[in-house]
């Protein structure tokens, strides 16, 4: 079987903004309306659905009203692209609310998020078969401007099947959030350089791209929804899997001890290649660091990674496809990704 695409965004087409985790309160709706204004001066709608506008205990509503919402808007032909504001903590309680069989029916549309919703996103994708996008969420559009990195979103979202898109390595990252949380609405902070880091000096491989947020996407081993073993072996069996992880707040110990529950569940079975982003709020263990996990779990399995990508919570970050056939290309600390929509 092949990965199904959505079809590219066009001027006009509606953009929809639901809260399937945490809502924005209301000291930062200025972001909901900064960004809301940019995205219209591209040339779309934006339509902020119910959810979006409030906040409470780290939730926008009742699982209930998210799960309802976010099925209309999937359903709905008019929405093309479904963006939420940003993660949060429990997505995970609207996937037994989700009528699967019916998402599975419906044409696949553009779902574009991280954090939390590399939570929804990869569930969308290795239930359906449809590809979705790891990247910026909807309140950092709010921005006045956008670097290129950041921006790629927009390549992605509006690409055709059969497209190519090439990204790469960032010049530099943002290793606070403490300035955009006093300037909301201003744009990141740059202030460290960037230099994506590999055990060798060379790495290149190449896979259909799976990944999201350690910390959320591991509650998912056990549940009706962990099907990561029938996809790969309906959907990458022949070209492989490169696999991109990113962790917030997790010791080294924590991501091993993931990463080993990964690894024993099968889901690197096939891997080519692995791609891990700056880790947030990353401590190590004792003396035990972020590249001895990645040595215990991947390199002596003969599985190359690469690691300190721009990928999740500290910004840039490369928009990634789920589904997508990708190379990837690394030498002396630089990075190439390119993205094959087939």
């Amino acid at each position: 079987m092949i990965i199904k695409y959505p079809k590219a965004l066009q001027k006009g087409d509606k953009i929809a903004v639901t809260a399937i985790s945490s809502g924005v309160e209301k000291p930062l709706h200025i972001l909901l309306e900064k960004a809301k204004s940019n995205i219209e001066s591209l040339g779309y709608k934006v339509e902020l659905a119910k959810t979006v506008w409030n906040d409470e205990k780290s939730r926008s509503a009742t699982k209930e009203i998210r799960a309802e919402e976010f099925m209309e808007l999937l359903a709905d032909p008019a929405i093309k692209a479904i963006i939420p504001p940003w993660g949060g903590q429990f997505s995970l309680e609207i996937l037994p609310l989700l009528d699967w069989e019916k998402i599975k029916k419906n044409t696949p549309k553009w779902i574009l998020g991280y954090s939390d919703i590399s939570t929804i996103n990869f569930v969308y994708t290795t239930i359906t078969g449809n590809a979705s996008a790891h990247g910026i969420n909807f309140v950092e559009m709010s921005a006045p401007t956008l670097d290129e990195t950041s921006s790629s979103w927009h390549n992605v979202l509006t690409a055709n099947h059969g497209d190519i898109i090439n990204q790469k390595s960032s010049f530099e990252f943002q290793s606070s959030w403490e300035k955009v949380f006093m300037n909301p609405a201003t744009g990141f902070y740059f202030d460290t350089k960037t230099e994506w880091k590999s055990i060798n000096t060379h790495e290149n491989f190449s896979g259909r791209l799976l990944g999201g947020v350690i910390n959320t996407i591991q509650n998912l081993h056990g549940t009706p929804f962990d099907q990561v073993e029938e996809y790969l072996d309906t959907y990458t069996k022949d070209q492989g899997t490169i696999w991109y992880l990113e962790s917030v707040g997790m010791s080294a110990a924590e991501i091993y001890r993931a990463l080993w529950q990964m690894k024993i569940n099968g889901w690197f079975k096939n891997t080519n290649g692995v791609l891990i982003g700056r880790s947030s709020g990353y401590a190590p263990t004792k003396d035990y660091e972020l590249e001895d996990v990645l040595m215990d779990i991947f390199y002596h399995d003969n599985i190359p990674f690469i690691y300190d990508v721009d990928i999740g919570h500290l910004p840039p970050q490369n928009t990634l496809v789920n589904g997508a056939l990708a190379n990837v290309s690394y030498k002396n600390g630089i990075g190439k990704i390119t993205m094959h929509f087939k």
